[in-house]
């Protein structure tokens, strides 16, 4: 059974990555999953925000037992220096809802990601980047470290930069359905009735490629980093997942924490 769980939001984020492997539908509480298997990894895209990454997380934990899981996908940036196709690892993942942090321990991490409750426009970014002192934001990442820290699994999140801090989003929060997934056809038919996005649209699509080519490169390296490592016990062991104060959290991050 593979040893590294790792969700996104959105199969177009990781399809370098789930070339090549075992497609397997399997279910759990009544759902169906699409689970890509390969080696020592297994992915899954379980939809867009908050309650669909839960429900991925709790059925790759169930299905799979994983000793790690990880959140991966696009995030928008709330810092002025990152830009797109940055890879972002956070050292620290925030939710917006409560204020709950939890702390990344291992590796080259640095800065804040935010998980908010739906697409963050140019005003909410700024927002965000005020009131938690974080560096880029996404809408999964809290629900994942949450479902991984009840169940004692080492969590990691690495996240690439989709959009720009000053990048305005072509109004794509309707077209998430309750599932989580994104209603690509009615966007493309709200978009081409409204010239004036286009431009937006384009660029959003080009960026988001970029990101998603980017990422797939990483988490190949990553997978294969993780497979020579689980063949040499002597190395060292994932990062862990703790939760911490936000005193603690916060203590000597810096902006552009992108590699």
């Amino acid at each position: 059974m593979p040893k590294i769980a790792i969700v996104a939001a959105l199969e177009r984020e990781v399809s370098g990555l789930t070339k090549g492997c075992s497609r397997v539908e399997r279910e759990y509480e009544g759902r169906k999953f699409i689970f890509f298997e390969r080696d020592e990894t297994v992915v899954l895209c379980g939809g867009i925000g908050l309650e669909a990454a839960r429900r991925a997380a709790e059925a790759v934990i169930a299905l799979y037992r994983p000793t790690r899981i990880e959140s991966v996908g696009f995030a928008g940036a709330l810092d002025l220096s990152l830009g797109s196709g940055d890879v972002f690892a956070p050292a620290v993942v925030i939710d917006a809802r409560d204020g709950s942090r939890v702390q990344i321990e291992g590796g080259n991490r640095q800065g804040t990601l935010v998980t908010f409750m739906e697409v963050a426009g140019i005003d909410q970014k700024a927002n965000l980047a005020q009131a938690y002192g974080a560096h880029a934001v996404d809408m999964e990442a809290s629900a994942v470290a949450a479902a991984a820290r009840a169940h004692g699994i080492p969590f990691g999140a690495t996240k690439v930069i989709s959009d720009q801090l000053n990048f305005e989003m072509p109004g794509m929060a309707r077209f998430i359905d309750p599932q989580g997934r994104f209603r690509t056809a009615s966007f493309a038919v709200f978009a081409a009735l409204r010239p004036w996005l286009w431009r937006r649209v384009a660029l959003l699509a080009s960026n988001s490629g970029k990101a998603a080519r980017v990422l797939s490169e990483h988490l190949e390296r990553f997978r294969q980093e993780l497979g020579q490592a689980s063949a040499q016990p002597s190395e060292k062991t994932p990062a862990a997942v703790r939760p911490t104060s936000p005193a603690a959290a916060t203590s000597g991050l810096r902006a552009g924490g992108h590699q």
